[in-house]
């Protein structure tokens, strides 16, 4: 009598021959992936940046007819710094939460408004001003 029960598996070949093939595939797709990260960072970055100013900046300059100084800064659109001079702040303020949004190394965005023309600036992964590559400063009027 034949037993009908025949177990199928993989010989130990086979299983060489598909992980030295992954082995083969990964050697060619790490190197164009490494340093994708802080690239996708910087990217990121850019994106809040544009979201800032084309949503909540310019949500606050339409309700107030200006931007926020220099020395009031992004917190303005949190918290109405002054109800005489902005007399028709939203009521919410203009982030969600009211929370600022913070770049993607965790750092606050540097605002600067030189008579209406905004600068939005992200120290990078250093966290400091100047840099180079990674560590290059990220502003607004850089984005792509």
């Amino acid at each position: 009598m034949k037993n009908k029960t025949s177990k199928k598996a993989f010989s130990l070949i086979e299983l060489m021959i598909v992980i030295v093939i992954l082995g083969l595939l990964a050697a060619m797709v790490m190197p164009s992936l490494t340093g994708k990260g802080e690239e996708a960072k910087r990217d990121l970055v850019c994106v809040q940046m544009k979201s800032i100013y084309n949503g909540a900046l310019d949500m606050f300059k339409i309700d107030n007819s200006v931007y926020p100084s220099t020395e009031e800064g992004l917190e303005a659109l949190v918290k109405n710094p002054d109800e005489e001079k902005y007399p028709n702040y939203s009521q919410n303020g203009y982030f969600k939460d009211a929370k600022l949004p913070k770049d993607s190394w965790g750092s606050n965005f540097i605002y600067i408004n030189n008579d209406g023309d905004i600068e939005l600036i992200s120290l990078g992964a250093d966290k400091k001003e100047g840099g180079s590559k990674e560590a290059k400063d990220i502003k607004l009027s850089e984005c792509k």
